[in-house]
Formats: structure tokens, sequence, C-alpha cells
């Protein structure tokens, strides 16, 4: 137990001396804490190396005086990163590990195909993803994740959806999988998405294609 606290304030006048005599010798000119090596994982190879490059032009000089500021702001600059870690490995290198984003949905901008992605931001994909569900009209990325949260809390899963109509009053058309319409109301989503399950389980779904939930305690069906 002594050598172990020994040990500790050892280590800790050690640092303090070193740190004194960083400060005489200017930190930034001191070589040894210089970066010299930045590993990224978590995205693909290229998406890594372009990243790097980017972190590389900020011209980096001392791990003791990292700004995390432009550091966070050139990994944020990628819509693919949903978080991340960056870890110090003395005396010289710097990790980044990153979390990548879920892509949720393919929407329309300008003519062009995006995707959305669980950290809210739109980016051009290059993997094709033909299964995801499309996104038709003009909804802000919290609308469609505030949607999302309600499907995965209802009895439906989210694999069973194909497409997301939005409208501008707020409400939400659901396409599922099997080409049955689901017409939401603006308030109380969960409800009727539980709703709308219970019903096709105990009813023949070969009957009808549309589920119209929008009048209070009301079905309305279209074949």
């Amino acid at each position: 137990m002594h050598q172990q606290k020994g040990k500790k304030i050892f280590i800790y006048l050690f640092l303090l001396i070193l740190v004194g005599s960083i400060n005489n010798f200017e930190i930034n000119n001191y070589k040894i804490f210089k970066i010299r090596n930045i590993d990224i994982s978590g995205l693909n190879n290229l998406e890594n190396l372009e990243l790097k490059k980017k972190i590389k032009n900020l011209n980096l000089k001392n791990i003791l005086l990292l700004n995390r500021f432009e550091l966070s702001e050139i990994i944020n600059s990628n819509n693919l990163v949903q978080s991340y870690e960056v870890i110090k490995i003395y005396p010289s290198s710097i990790d980044i590990k990153i979390l990548k984003t879920k892509i949720l949905a393919r929407i329309n901008k300008n003519g062009k195909t995006l995707y959305l992605g669980s950290n809210g931001k739109l980016s051009e994909y290059n993997i094709s993803k033909k299964n995801l569900p499309f996104i038709f009209g003009n909804p802000n990325s919290d609308d469609f994740l505030n949607l999302k949260k309600k499907i995965d809390v209802s009895k439906f899963s989210y694999e069973q959806f194909e497409n997301f109509y939005f409208f501008p009053s707020g409400r939400w058309d659901l396409e599922l999988k099997n080409n049955i319409l689901i017409k939401l109301p603006e308030n109380k989503i969960n409800d009727s998405l539980n709703y709308a399950f219970d019903f096709m389980k105990n009813n023949n779904i070969d009957d009808f294609r549309e589920i119209d939930l929008r009048v209070k305690n009301q079905i309305i069906l279209n074949d």
C-alpha cells in the first residue's frame, strides 16, 4: 500500500517537473510531444483517409495543446459520424474512434436522392441501399426521427415499412411492405399505430388496402 502511494507521488512529481520544463522551452517547440501519428477507425477506408487528410491540414503541433474545437469541427463535417472519441496516446499519437450513423431512409432533395442517418444528417451514400424506405414530402430531420421513435415503441417494427408520406400539416401516411397504407392523425401517433397493428392482426388484410385513422374513435377502410 505504501509502495503504491510512493509510486503515485513519484509520478506526480515527475509530471510537475516535466510540465515546468516544457513551459521553459515553449510547449509548441517541444518535439517529444509533436503529433506524429493519427489513427482513425469506424468509417470505411476511403472515408477514414479523407478525414485523416483534413485533420493533418489543421497542422496540429502538440498533443498537449490539442485544439478539440477545431478537431470536432473537422470530424463532424462528415455527415456519417454519429459520435466519436479522441484518445491521446502520449507522447505523440491520437486515436479517433468513430461510431458510424445508421442509415434509416432515402429522400429526394432538389432532384437528388440523399440518405438520412440516425444522427439526423443527410449524406450521399456510395453503397446501394435499395431496401431502405423512401420519404416523400419535405419533413425536417427531427420530424422523421420523432416518427421513428414512435414506431420503435409501437407494436410495429421499423423494417415493416416501405414508404413514408409527410404532409405540410405535420401529419404522416405510412405504407407497409404489404402495400397497406396507414393514414395517421396529427396526434396520439403511438395509440394509432398500435390500434392499426391489432386491427390487422385480427382481420383479413386481403379485404382492404387502406386504414384511415384520422377521425377520432373511428377507423375507415378502403379496398
